[in-house]
């Protein structure tokens, strides 16, 4: 299983980021090859509009099954998430990665 988190950096420890369109990275971890991929997305920030959709754009080239972040999608990429088979996680805000993952693996998201 693919797991994505929004986060502000590029590591297991990094804070996660409350925000999903403008996030300024993703974290993909894949549970079944140990893996963690680092997705830049910081170019988002600069987006008037549109950042949402675009951000989902890039997500679904990495096809992960779930993606936790904080608040959660707004109202144009929560349509466009919609549209797959993504399982969308919220109330990771507060936390560094990997203590959202093991919130995760624990239920307690």
């Amino acid at each position: 299983m693919k797991i994505a988190f929004t986060t502000q950096g590029k590591t297991w420890d990094s804070p996660m980021d409350p925000r999903f369109g403008r996030t300024a990275w993703f974290l993909i971890y894949d549970e079944d090859k140990d893996e963690l991929t680092v997705v830049d997305n910081s170019g988002a920030a600069n987006d008037a509009h549109g950042a949402g959709p675009k951000t989902a754009q890039k997500l679904f080239e990495y096809n992960p099954d779930v993606l936790i972040t904080g608040n959660g999608p707004g109202g144009n990429a929560a349509a466009v998430l919609a549209q797959t088979n993504i399982r969308i996680v919220t109330g990771a805000g507060e936390m560094t990665v990997k203590e959202a993952y093991d919130a995760y693996k624990n239920g307690k998201l």
